[in-house]
């Protein structure tokens, strides 16, 4: 048995696209430590994508935006006698086909597009599959390193939902089961996903200037925190955020930025 102890357990992953994302990295590594996978994707396109990726692992497509095929999804997984040690948590989404606009100016509709994608999806999958998930599962969510990062749009407030979601899902939870919910809350990534957010770049190129060791942020190193989150070894941890932005929060004054500031202006 290795430290983690992930031989023959299963865990539900959502969000795998490609080969760049948290998902993708978390998945590659449960699987190498020996558990089994099951996924969820948005549409046929990508289900055949990630089919490519794991061979031989069950997909399912599964729409967020409906409550409705949630609860379906859940009620197949308990008939097909399927259980869960643990759920990772990997989706968001936001409009930004308009450009980053002032946060006040943030249009209704994409608000609650996002909030719905992004945060809401985690409470009504949570519920869809409480009945197969075993009494000390754990549940991983993916936030960011701060949710007050006004140049994140309207998204910052959704993910600070998120958060708080975490501590309301693990308190709800613990009526019935020790199931625990948790987020890792990353500093910029280079993924797909993020390169879609306007902007983006030149935020991931400063945020790699504050890293302590000036070097970016891994995917996989946030992949790490998160399978140690779904693994027992992590009992203690619960209703969390855990930060994992190689020491840029603490660093938002590095001589070297400041210094390199001052000599432009």
């Amino acid at each position: 048995m290795s430290f983690l102890d992930l031989e023959n357990k299963t865990f539900l992953i959502t969000g795998v696209a490609n080969k760049k994302s948290v998902a993708f990295f978390s998945a590659k590594n449960l699987v190498a430590n020996g558990a089994d996978i099951i996924f969820t994707v948005q549409n046929a396109d990508i289900k055949e994508k990630v089919a490519k990726l794991f061979p031989e692992k069950k997909i399912y497509i599964l729409d967020v935006e409906s409550v409705e095929d949630i609860n379906h999804f859940g009620k197949q997984l308990h008939s097909e006698g399927i259980k869960l040690h643990g759920f990772l948590h990997s989706i968001a989404f936001a409009n930004y086909s308009e450009g980053m606009r002032p946060f006040h100016e943030t249009k209704l509709k994409d608000y609650l597009q996002a909030s719905t994608i992004s945060t809401f999806s985690l409470i009504a999958i949570s519920n869809a599959i409480k009945d197969v998930l075993v009494p000390n599962a754990s549940v991983v969510t993916i936030s960011i390193s701060s949710t007050r990062a006004t140049n994140y749009g309207f998204m910052g407030p959704i993910k600070a939902s998120l958060d708080a979601s975490v501590a309301f899902l693990a308190k709800s939870f613990s009526g019935h089961s020790s199931v625990r919910f948790n987020a890792v809350c990353s500093g910029p990534l280079k993924t797909s996903a993020s390169a879609g957010i306007p902007g983006y770049i030149e935020n991931y190129l400063y945020a790699e200037q504050l890293t302590m060791r000036r070097l970016a942020l891994e995917t996989e190193e946030v992949a790490n925190t998160i399978i140690f989150l779904l693994s027992t070894k992590s009992s203690g941890i619960n209703a969390t955020g855990v930060l994992v932005d190689a020491g840029m929060s603490a660093n938002y004054f590095d001589e070297k930025v400041v210094d390199a500031y001052s000599k432009n202006t």
